[in-house]
């Protein structure tokens, strides 16, 4: 069997297996076995044919660590806008209790609100930033 063959059956398993896995390094690594593939149809030795799926495997692997690191964080489901689209909201608040919580009208309801950790109760409108069970967590509304 040739070796370009045996590089080719690895690829597919590996890209099999990450169909059932969910793990997409595993897709980066394929890509290696495909370039270690096209070494040997190109007839580099065995030699080259590792050090271009070490190579190509390899640094797809760490291209794809360094993209996703520089994305921001995805936020928790409770203060998503995408999984929640009261986060973003604004509701207006009459008075706070001493307990820092109060009672809001939103969407024709009243819902009980708390205060987002670090920001001072006082009346006037507020921006919803999270949503727990059927409590409102809110901040001050910050002027365009």
């Amino acid at each position: 069997m040739a070796e370009s063959t045996l590089w080719w059956l690895a690829a597919g398993g590996l890209i099999a297996v990450e169909l059932v896995t969910g793990t997409f390094y595993l897709l980066m690594i394929s890509c290696g076995l495909v370039a270690a593939a096209l070494a040997a149809h190109a007839g580099l030795n065995m030699t080259w044919q590792w050090t271009t799926a070490a190579l190509v495997g390899g640094g797809s692997v760490l291209l794809w660590r360094r993209l996703k690191k520089s994305r921001p964080a995805v936020a928790r489901a409770s203060a998503n806008h995408d999984v929640n689209l009261d986060i973003g909201e604004t509701v207006h608040v009459q008075r706070w209790a001493d307990d820092g919580t109060c009672s809001v009208k939103y969407r024709g309801a009243l819902w009980e609100a708390s205060l987002l950790q670090g920001e001072t109760a006082h009346s006037g409108a507020f921006t919803i930033v999270e949503v727990i069970g059927s409590r409102l967590i809110l901040k001050s509304h910050q002027s365009p």
